[in-house]
C-alpha cells in the first residue's frame, strides 16, 4: 500500500482486533470469520470515555471527523457513525443470536462476509491482498436517512483478476469495451478487449419509470452518483448535522388522481402510499446495482440476480441487495457477441405492496410499480445493437400528463 494510504473500513478493523488495543475487542472464533465489539450504552453508571468509547473514538479521529481540541467531544455521534459504517458495509453482517447487551460489559457480533455471503477468515491472502491491493469497490450504501458522509469504499477482490487472462476475466470493475479488429467475413463476432488497467465506472445513472396498474406516471433519468431514493413524500430531515446532507436524488409518487383509476383503486393506492414512507434506495457502483429498503410497506422485484422467476422476491428491509451484477452481466455479453448466448438482462422492476412475479396476475393490474435501467448497460448493448426499443420494452399502458422526463 503506498504511504498515507487510507485503510477501508473491513482493514482497519481487522488492524485494531489483531492490535489487542480496544479492551473487549476481540476475535470470537478461531478461524476469524466473528469478532466483538464493545457495546456499552453511554447511560451505564460505569461507563467510562476513555475505555468505552475509544473505538468510536478512534474511527471518527481516522475518517477525519473528529479532532482533538478542535471538536466538541461527543461518544454517541462516534459510537452512531461507527454503527451506521458496520449495518452499511456488504462485509459485515451482525449476528444478533450471539450479541450480548445484558451484561456487565456488553458487546455485538459480527461476521465478516464474502461477495457471496459466507464467512471469510481474516487472516485467509485474500484478505491480507486486499490490506495491499486497494482496487475500488463500493457496494456500500451511498446515502440513506442516516448517511454519513465518508470516502470509504469496500475493497475489491484484486486476487480474482490474476485467476484468467483479462480478455477472459471480462474486468472486475467497470467497461467500456471495443471490438479489436474487424468481423471476419463469416460475421463471427470479434473478441471484446478490455482496457487495462480497467477504468473507474463513471456512468451511474439510471433511467427510472413508475407505473400505477400499469399507467407511466413519471420517467427520470437519475443524474446523482449517489443514486436516487424512491419513496412516498420526502427523505427526513434533522441528521445533516451528524452525518451530512443526502445527496441522492428524491422521486416521490405521484398522487393516485394522476392517472385515471377506479375508485376503489385510488382507495388503495393511497392507503399502501402511507407504508412507502422512506421508500427504497437505488445505486450503481463498480460491481453492479443495488438496493435497500427502508419503508414499513413490503417491496418484491425482478431481475437479472432475482433467486426466483416463477415466484416472489421480497427485499427485506434494511438490507442491501445486488440486483444487477456488472462481472456477469460483462460476461453474457462477451458470450453473447461470440454467438454463444443470448443478450444478457440488464432491466430490474420493483413491485411495492403486493407480491411479484406473480404469474397469476398480469403486472398491468398491480398497484405500483418501477422500472429500473442501468444506461451504462442500455448503451453498450446499444453500441453493438442489441438493446431494445424504448417501445418494445414499455409493455405497460400509456403514458400521462404526470410523466416526467
Amino acid at each position: 500500500m503506498e504511504e498515507g494510504a487510507k485503510l477501508h473500513l473491513k482493514e482497519w478493523l481487522i488492524t485494531q482486533i489483531e492490535s489487542g488495543k480496544y479492551e473487549g475487542l476481540c476475535w470470537e472464533d478461531d478461524n476469524k470469520t466473528m469478532f466483538r465489539i464493545p457495546w456499552k450504552h453511554a447511560a451505564k453508571k460505569d461507563y467510562k470515555q476513555t475505555e468505552d468509547a475509544a473505538l468510536f473514538k478512534a474511527w471518527a479521529v481516522y475518517k477525519g471527523k473528529y479532532k482533538e481540541g478542535r471538536d466538541k467531544a461527543d461518544p454517541t455521534m462516534w459510537k452512531t457513525r461507527l454503527r451506521c459504517a458496520l449495518n452499511k458495509s456488504t462485509d459485515f453482517q451482525e449476528v444478533p443470536e450471539r450479541n450480548q447487551l445484558d451484561i456487565t460489559e456488553p458487546y455485538k457480533v459480527y461476521c465478516i462476509q464474502l461477495d457471496n455471503g459466507s464467512a471469510k477468515p481474516a487472516d485467509s491472502p485474500q484478505i491480507k491482498n486486499k490490506m495491499i491491493i486497494q482496487t475500488k469497490r463500493s457496494s456500500k450504501i451511498p446515502c440513506s436517512v442516516e448517511r454519513e458522509i465518508q470516502s470509504q469504499n469496500d475493497s475489491f477482490q484484486a486476487n480474482k483478476e490474476e485467476e484468467k487472462p483479462l480478455t477472459e476475466n471480462l474486468m472486475m470493475e467497470h467497461m467500456y469495451c471495443e471490438l479489436t479488429g474487424k468481423k471476419p467475413q463469416n460475421q463471427v463476432p470479434a473478441p471484446i478487449t478490455f482496457f487495462s488497467p480497467a477504468p473507474t465506472m463513471s456512468d451511474f445513472r439510471m433511467k427510472v419509470t413508475l407505473l400505477y396498474q400499469g399507467q407511466r406516471v413519471m420517467q427520470v433519468t437519475t443524474s446523482s452518483p449517489d443514486g436516487c431514493f424512491i419513496l412516498q413524500g420526502r427523505v427526513p430531515l434533522g441528521n445533516e448535522r451528524i452525518y451530512g446532507p443526502c445527496t441522492a436524488q428524491q422521486l416521490s409518487f405521484p398522487s393516485p388522481g394522476s392517472v385515471s383509476l377506479p375508485s376503489c383503486m385510488a382507495e388503495a393506492m393511497n392507503r399502501l402510499l402511507c407504508h412507502l414512507e422512506r421508500g427504497v434506495l437505488l445505486w450503481v457502483a463498480q460491481e453492479g446495482v443495488f438496493i435497500k429498503r427502508f419503508c414499513q410497506g413490503r417491496v418484491y422485484w425482478s431481475g437479472p440476480t432475482a433467486q426466483h422467476s416463477d415466484r416472489p422476491n421480497k427485499l427485506e428491509r434494511e438490507k442491501t441487495f445486488k440486483l444487477l451484477d456488472i462481472p456477469t452481466f460483462v460476461s453474457e455479453l462477451q458470450s453473447c457477441l461470440q454467438g454463444k448466448g443470448p443478450t444478457p438482462s440488464y432491466e430490474i422492476e420493483l413491485c411495492f405492496g403486493e407480491e411479484y412475479p406473480d404469474p397469476g396476475i398480469p403486472k398491468t393490474r398491480k398497484l405500483i410499480m418501477a422500472q429500473v435501467v442501468p444506461l451504462f448497460a442500455e448503451e453498450l448493448l446499444q453500441r453493438f445493437n442489441l438493446g431494445e426499443t424504448e417501445e418494445k420494452r414499455l409493455v405497460f399502458g400509456s403514458n400521462t400528463e404526470g410523466e416526467k422526463m
